[in-house]
Protein backbone atom coordinates (compact mmCIF):
# COMPACT_ATOMS: atom_id res chain seq x y z
CA UNK A 1 0.00 0.00 0.00
CA UNK A 2 1.25 3.51 -0.74
CA UNK A 3 0.49 6.89 0.81
CA UNK A 4 -1.42 8.03 -2.26
CA UNK A 5 -4.07 5.39 -1.52
CA UNK A 6 -4.79 6.83 1.92
CA UNK A 7 -7.84 9.04 2.40
CA UNK A 8 -5.84 11.99 3.69
CA UNK A 9 -5.67 15.66 2.78
CA UNK A 10 -4.07 16.45 -0.55
CA UNK A 11 -1.71 18.91 1.16
CA UNK A 12 -0.25 16.04 3.19
CA UNK A 13 0.04 13.79 0.13
CA UNK A 14 1.87 16.57 -1.70
CA UNK A 15 4.44 16.97 1.10
CA UNK A 16 4.98 13.21 1.42
CA UNK A 17 5.55 12.92 -2.31
CA UNK A 18 8.04 15.80 -2.24
CA UNK A 19 10.18 14.01 0.35
CA UNK A 20 10.01 10.69 -1.48
CA UNK A 21 7.47 8.87 0.69
CA UNK A 22 5.63 6.47 -1.60
CA UNK A 23 5.21 2.88 -0.38
CA UNK A 24 4.41 2.63 3.30
CA UNK A 25 6.55 0.75 5.79
CA UNK A 26 4.75 -2.15 7.53
CA UNK A 27 4.20 -0.17 10.74
CA UNK A 28 2.62 2.66 8.77
CA UNK A 29 0.35 0.39 6.76
CA UNK A 30 -0.91 -1.32 9.91
CA UNK A 31 -1.13 1.65 12.28
CA UNK A 32 -2.36 4.56 10.18
CA UNK A 33 -5.85 3.17 9.30
CA UNK A 34 -6.96 2.52 12.93
CA UNK A 35 -5.47 5.86 14.01
CA UNK A 36 -7.37 7.63 11.24
CA UNK A 37 -10.52 6.05 12.66
CA UNK A 38 -9.78 7.51 16.09
CA UNK A 39 -8.79 4.23 17.76
CA UNK A 40 -6.19 3.91 20.51
CA UNK A 41 -3.08 2.09 19.31
CA UNK A 42 -0.26 0.28 21.10
CA UNK A 43 2.59 -0.13 18.64
CA UNK A 44 5.59 -2.36 19.22
CA UNK A 45 8.13 -0.67 17.01
CA UNK A 46 11.85 -0.03 17.15
CA UNK A 47 13.73 3.07 16.07
CA UNK A 48 14.10 3.55 12.34
CA UNK A 49 10.84 1.94 11.26
CA UNK A 50 8.86 4.96 10.10
CA UNK A 51 6.68 5.25 13.19
CA UNK A 52 6.81 9.07 13.26
CA UNK A 53 4.81 9.12 10.05
CA UNK A 54 2.59 6.37 11.47
CA UNK A 55 1.29 8.77 14.13
CA UNK A 56 2.21 12.10 12.49
CA UNK A 57 0.11 11.68 9.35
CA UNK A 58 -3.14 10.89 11.25
CA UNK A 59 -2.49 13.86 13.57
CA UNK A 60 -2.03 16.25 10.66
CA UNK A 61 -5.11 14.91 8.94
CA UNK A 62 -7.48 14.83 11.93
CA UNK A 63 -6.56 17.93 13.95
CA UNK A 64 -8.16 21.34 13.41
CA UNK A 65 -5.59 24.05 12.52
CA UNK A 66 -8.12 26.80 13.18
CA UNK A 67 -9.04 25.84 16.75
CA UNK A 68 -6.47 28.14 18.35
CA UNK A 69 -5.64 25.41 20.88
CA UNK A 70 -3.05 22.68 21.35
CA UNK A 71 -4.90 19.61 20.05
CA UNK A 72 -1.98 17.23 19.49
CA UNK A 73 0.54 16.25 22.14
CA UNK A 74 3.64 14.04 21.83
CA UNK A 75 5.83 12.92 24.75
CA UNK A 76 9.39 11.77 23.97
CA UNK A 77 12.31 10.70 26.20
CA UNK A 78 14.99 13.13 24.95
CA UNK A 79 15.23 16.58 23.47
CA UNK A 80 16.95 15.15 20.38
CA UNK A 81 14.00 12.89 19.65
CA UNK A 82 11.54 15.71 20.43
CA UNK A 83 13.32 17.95 17.93
CA UNK A 84 13.41 15.23 15.29
CA UNK A 85 9.70 14.44 15.70
CA UNK A 86 8.86 18.15 15.49
CA UNK A 87 10.94 18.53 12.34
CA UNK A 88 9.32 15.49 10.75
CA UNK A 89 5.75 16.57 11.56
CA UNK A 90 6.42 20.07 10.24
CA UNK A 91 7.87 18.55 7.08
CA UNK A 92 4.83 16.32 6.52
CA UNK A 93 2.54 19.26 7.25
CA UNK A 94 4.44 21.96 5.34
CA UNK A 95 1.45 22.63 3.06
CA UNK A 96 -1.12 22.64 5.88
CA UNK A 97 -1.82 25.27 8.52
CA UNK A 98 -0.84 22.86 11.29
CA UNK A 99 2.56 23.25 12.92
CA UNK A 100 4.37 21.71 15.87
CA UNK A 101 6.74 23.23 18.42
CA UNK A 102 9.26 21.40 20.67
CA UNK A 103 9.33 21.85 24.46
CA UNK A 104 12.32 20.42 26.35
CA UNK A 105 14.71 21.16 29.19
CA UNK A 106 18.28 22.40 29.10
CA UNK A 107 17.38 25.67 27.36
CA UNK A 108 15.74 28.93 28.46
CA UNK A 109 12.07 28.50 29.26
CA UNK A 110 11.30 32.11 28.24
CA UNK A 111 11.71 31.43 24.55
CA UNK A 112 9.24 28.58 24.88
CA UNK A 113 6.70 30.97 26.46
CA UNK A 114 6.63 33.03 23.27
CA UNK A 115 6.39 29.93 21.05
CA UNK A 116 3.42 28.63 23.01
CA UNK A 117 1.69 32.02 22.77
CA UNK A 118 1.71 31.59 18.97
CA UNK A 119 -0.86 28.77 19.41
CA UNK A 120 0.79 25.71 17.83
CA UNK A 121 -1.59 22.88 17.00
CA UNK A 122 0.90 20.24 18.20
CA UNK A 123 3.36 20.29 21.11
CA UNK A 124 6.21 17.77 21.26
CA UNK A 125 8.09 17.61 24.54
CA UNK A 126 10.01 15.80 27.24
CA UNK A 127 8.23 14.95 30.52
CA UNK A 128 10.11 17.26 32.91
CA UNK A 129 9.76 20.48 30.93
CA UNK A 130 6.16 19.65 29.95
CA UNK A 131 5.26 19.31 33.65
CA UNK A 132 7.02 22.59 34.36
CA UNK A 133 4.91 24.43 31.78
CA UNK A 134 1.71 22.74 32.93
CA UNK A 135 2.28 23.79 36.54
CA UNK A 136 3.16 27.35 35.51
CA UNK A 137 -0.01 27.55 33.45
CA UNK A 138 1.93 28.33 30.26
CA UNK A 139 0.88 25.12 28.50
CA UNK A 140 -2.86 24.47 28.20
CA UNK A 141 -3.63 20.86 27.31
CA UNK A 142 -7.36 20.97 28.13
CA UNK A 143 -8.27 20.75 24.44
CA UNK A 144 -5.95 17.89 23.48
CA UNK A 145 -7.65 15.22 21.37
CA UNK A 146 -4.64 13.15 20.21
CA UNK A 147 -1.77 11.99 22.46
CA UNK A 148 1.38 10.09 21.48
CA UNK A 149 3.81 8.41 23.92
CA UNK A 150 6.91 7.69 21.85
CA UNK A 151 9.64 5.27 22.97
CA UNK A 152 7.69 4.59 26.15
CA UNK A 153 10.13 1.91 27.30
CA UNK A 154 12.99 4.38 27.09
CA UNK A 155 11.02 6.94 29.12
CA UNK A 156 10.29 4.29 31.75
CA UNK A 157 13.98 3.31 31.90
CA UNK A 158 14.85 6.97 32.48
CA UNK A 159 12.51 7.09 35.49
CA UNK A 160 9.62 8.98 33.89
CA UNK A 161 6.82 6.50 34.63
CA UNK A 162 5.26 8.56 37.46
CA UNK A 163 5.67 11.79 35.48
CA UNK A 164 3.89 10.28 32.49
CA UNK A 165 1.16 8.95 34.75
CA UNK A 166 0.64 12.45 36.23
CA UNK A 167 0.66 14.19 32.85
CA UNK A 168 -1.84 11.72 31.40
CA UNK A 169 -4.13 12.15 34.40
CA UNK A 170 -4.32 15.91 33.69
CA UNK A 171 -5.49 15.48 30.09
CA UNK A 172 -9.11 15.37 28.94
CA UNK A 173 -10.90 12.09 29.51
CA UNK A 174 -11.98 11.86 25.88
CA UNK A 175 -8.84 11.61 23.76
CA UNK A 176 -7.12 9.26 21.35
CA UNK A 177 -3.84 7.78 22.62
CA UNK A 178 -1.09 5.90 20.82
CA UNK A 179 1.85 4.36 22.68
CA UNK A 180 5.03 3.25 20.90
CA UNK A 181 7.63 1.00 22.48
CA UNK A 182 10.37 -1.35 21.31
CA UNK A 183 9.30 -3.77 24.03
CA UNK A 184 5.91 -4.31 25.65
CA UNK A 185 6.47 -5.04 29.34
CA UNK A 186 4.43 -4.83 32.55
CA UNK A 187 4.86 -1.04 32.85
CA UNK A 188 3.60 -0.54 29.31
CA UNK A 189 0.62 -2.80 29.94
CA UNK A 190 -0.25 -0.97 33.17
CA UNK A 191 -0.22 2.42 31.49
CA UNK A 192 -2.16 1.26 28.44
CA UNK A 193 -4.77 -0.50 30.60
CA UNK A 194 -5.39 2.74 32.52
CA UNK A 195 -5.42 5.27 29.70
CA UNK A 196 -5.99 3.23 26.53
CA UNK A 197 -8.95 0.90 26.94
CA UNK A 198 -9.67 -1.30 23.93
CA UNK A 199 -6.42 -0.31 22.20
CA UNK A 200 -5.52 -1.91 18.88
CA UNK A 201 -2.15 -3.66 19.12
CA UNK A 202 0.21 -3.29 16.18
CA UNK A 203 3.23 -5.58 16.63
CA UNK A 204 5.77 -5.25 13.85
CA UNK A 205 8.71 -6.60 15.85
CA UNK A 206 9.59 -9.20 13.22
CA UNK A 207 9.46 -6.79 10.28
CA UNK A 208 10.93 -3.61 11.59
CA UNK A 209 14.54 -3.22 12.52
CA UNK A 210 15.21 -6.28 10.37
CA UNK A 211 18.40 -7.33 12.13
CA UNK A 212 18.37 -10.42 9.93
CA UNK A 213 19.09 -8.15 6.94
CA UNK A 214 22.13 -6.67 8.69
CA UNK A 215 25.50 -8.38 8.45
CA UNK A 216 26.76 -8.11 12.01
CA UNK A 217 30.45 -8.43 12.86
CA UNK A 218 32.63 -7.77 15.87
CA UNK A 219 36.39 -7.28 16.20
CA UNK A 220 38.38 -7.79 19.41
CA UNK A 221 40.90 -4.95 19.64
CA UNK A 222 43.02 -3.22 22.24
CA UNK A 223 42.12 0.43 22.80
CA UNK A 224 45.23 1.72 21.00
CA UNK A 225 44.50 -0.43 17.93
CA UNK A 226 41.09 1.00 17.15
CA UNK A 227 42.00 4.17 15.24
CA UNK A 228 44.14 2.32 12.73
CA UNK A 229 41.67 -0.57 12.54
CA UNK A 230 38.88 1.85 11.65
CA UNK A 231 40.97 3.40 8.90
CA UNK A 232 41.76 -0.04 7.48
CA UNK A 233 38.07 -1.03 7.59
CA UNK A 234 37.15 2.08 5.64
CA UNK A 235 39.70 1.12 3.00
CA UNK A 236 38.76 -2.56 2.97
CA UNK A 237 34.99 -2.03 2.59
CA UNK A 238 35.46 1.15 0.54
CA UNK A 239 33.06 2.91 2.91
CA UNK A 240 31.79 6.17 1.45
CA UNK A 241 28.72 6.51 3.68
CA UNK A 242 28.49 5.44 7.29
CA UNK A 243 27.99 6.41 10.93
CA UNK A 244 30.62 5.72 13.61
CA UNK A 245 29.29 5.72 17.19
CA UNK A 246 31.41 6.70 20.19
CA UNK A 247 30.51 6.92 23.89
CA UNK A 248 31.95 10.37 24.60
CA UNK A 249 32.16 13.79 22.97
CA UNK A 250 35.91 13.75 23.55
CA UNK A 251 36.29 10.56 21.53
CA UNK A 252 34.06 11.91 18.76
CA UNK A 253 36.26 15.00 18.39
CA UNK A 254 39.51 13.04 18.62
CA UNK A 255 38.45 10.38 16.11
CA UNK A 256 37.02 12.82 13.56
CA UNK A 257 40.26 14.84 13.71
CA UNK A 258 42.32 11.66 13.22
CA UNK A 259 40.29 10.63 10.18
CA UNK A 260 40.40 14.07 8.61
CA UNK A 261 44.20 14.17 9.00
CA UNK A 262 44.25 10.81 7.19
CA UNK A 263 42.33 12.34 4.27
CA UNK A 264 38.95 10.76 5.13
CA UNK A 265 35.98 13.13 5.04
CA UNK A 266 34.38 12.88 8.47
CA UNK A 267 32.39 15.27 10.66
CA UNK A 268 31.67 15.11 14.42
CA UNK A 269 28.15 15.27 15.89
CA UNK A 270 27.45 15.62 19.62
CA UNK A 271 25.60 17.67 22.19
CA UNK A 272 28.08 20.56 22.38
CA UNK A 273 26.95 21.81 18.98
CA UNK A 274 23.92 24.08 18.77
CA UNK A 275 20.75 22.53 17.43
CA UNK A 276 21.01 24.68 14.30
CA UNK A 277 24.55 23.42 13.71
CA UNK A 278 23.52 19.79 14.28
CA UNK A 279 20.66 20.13 11.82
CA UNK A 280 22.99 21.69 9.25
CA UNK A 281 25.47 18.83 9.66
CA UNK A 282 22.75 16.21 9.28
CA UNK A 283 21.50 17.86 6.11
CA UNK A 284 24.98 18.01 4.58
CA UNK A 285 25.50 14.34 5.48
CA UNK A 286 22.18 13.44 3.85
CA UNK A 287 23.34 15.34 0.77
CA UNK A 288 26.57 13.31 0.67
CA UNK A 289 28.93 16.20 1.36
CA UNK A 290 31.09 13.95 3.54
CA UNK A 291 31.50 10.20 4.01
CA UNK A 292 31.36 9.57 7.76
CA UNK A 293 29.35 10.97 10.63
CA UNK A 294 31.19 10.46 13.94
CA UNK A 295 28.49 10.65 16.61
CA UNK A 296 27.61 10.13 20.23
CA UNK A 297 24.55 8.09 21.14
CA UNK A 298 22.30 11.15 21.12
CA UNK A 299 22.31 10.74 17.35
CA UNK A 300 21.12 7.13 17.59
CA UNK A 301 17.61 8.13 18.60
CA UNK A 302 15.37 9.98 16.22
CA UNK A 303 18.10 10.28 13.61
CA UNK A 304 16.29 10.11 10.27
CA UNK A 305 18.90 9.43 7.61
CA UNK A 306 18.08 6.94 4.90
CA UNK A 307 20.52 4.66 3.06
CA UNK A 308 23.36 4.40 5.59
CA UNK A 309 24.96 1.10 4.57
CA UNK A 310 27.62 0.96 7.33
CA UNK A 311 27.39 1.38 11.10
CA UNK A 312 30.59 1.06 13.15
CA UNK A 313 30.40 0.89 16.94
CA UNK A 314 33.81 2.32 17.80
CA UNK A 315 32.76 1.96 21.43
CA UNK A 316 30.51 -0.95 22.34
CA UNK A 317 27.25 0.39 23.85
CA UNK A 318 26.93 0.49 27.63
CA UNK A 319 23.27 -0.49 27.32
CA UNK A 320 22.74 -3.55 25.11
CA UNK A 321 19.35 -2.14 24.05
CA UNK A 322 21.19 0.83 22.55
CA UNK A 323 22.72 -1.63 20.09
CA UNK A 324 19.30 -1.82 18.42
CA UNK A 325 19.07 1.94 18.15
CA UNK A 326 22.56 2.29 16.74
CA UNK A 327 22.38 -0.43 14.12
CA UNK A 328 18.78 0.56 13.35
CA UNK A 329 20.28 3.40 11.28
CA UNK A 330 21.01 0.83 8.56
CA UNK A 331 19.02 -1.85 6.73
CA UNK A 332 15.84 0.19 6.66
CA UNK A 333 12.84 -0.76 4.55
CA UNK A 334 14.26 -4.17 3.73
CA UNK A 335 17.65 -2.93 2.50
CA UNK A 336 20.83 -4.67 3.57
CA UNK A 337 23.47 -3.13 5.80
CA UNK A 338 26.64 -3.92 7.70
CA UNK A 339 27.29 -3.29 11.40
CA UNK A 340 30.76 -3.73 12.91
CA UNK A 341 31.38 -3.47 16.67
CA UNK A 342 34.79 -2.96 18.25
CA UNK A 343 35.16 -4.97 21.46
CA UNK A 344 38.07 -4.55 23.85
CA UNK A 345 39.34 -7.67 25.66
CA UNK A 346 37.64 -6.71 28.96
CA UNK A 347 34.27 -6.12 27.25
CA UNK A 348 33.32 -9.71 26.43
CA UNK A 349 30.41 -9.55 28.89
CA UNK A 350 28.88 -6.56 27.07
CA UNK A 351 29.17 -8.49 23.83
CA UNK A 352 27.41 -11.51 25.30
CA UNK A 353 24.53 -9.32 26.50
CA UNK A 354 24.09 -7.93 22.99
CA UNK A 355 24.13 -11.43 21.50
CA UNK A 356 21.48 -12.54 23.98
CA UNK A 357 19.16 -9.65 23.16
CA UNK A 358 19.53 -9.66 19.38
CA UNK A 359 19.21 -13.44 19.09
CA UNK A 360 21.07 -13.16 15.80
CA UNK A 361 24.61 -14.13 14.93
CA UNK A 362 27.45 -11.65 15.41
CA UNK A 363 30.37 -13.04 13.46
CA UNK A 364 33.95 -12.46 14.55
CA UNK A 365 35.80 -10.53 11.86
CA UNK A 366 39.47 -10.11 11.02
CA UNK A 367 40.99 -8.06 8.23
CA UNK A 368 42.96 -9.97 5.56
CA UNK A 369 46.76 -9.84 6.03
CA UNK A 370 47.20 -7.24 3.27
CA UNK A 371 45.04 -4.80 5.26
CA UNK A 372 46.64 -5.39 8.66
CA UNK A 373 48.45 -2.49 10.31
Amino acid sequence: MNFDELEIKQEIKKALKEIGFEDMFPIQENAIPPMMEGKNVVGQAKTGTGKTAAFGVPMLNNLDPNSGHVEGFVLAPTRELALQITDDINTYGRHTKIWATPIYGGVSIRGQFSELRKNPTIVVGTPGRIMDHMRRGTLDLRNVTMVVLDEADRMFDMGFFEDIDWIMSQLPRRKQVSLWSATIDERTRRLSARFMPDAVTVNMSRDEIALTTIKQYYMVLAAHEREDALQRLIEYFDIDRGIVFCRTKYMVDRLSSHLMRAGISAEPLHGDFTQARRQQMLETFRDGDYDLLIATELAARGLDIADVPFIINYDIPDDPNMYFHRVGRTARAGKEGTAITFVMPDQEMELERIKAITQTELEKFALPPSFLF
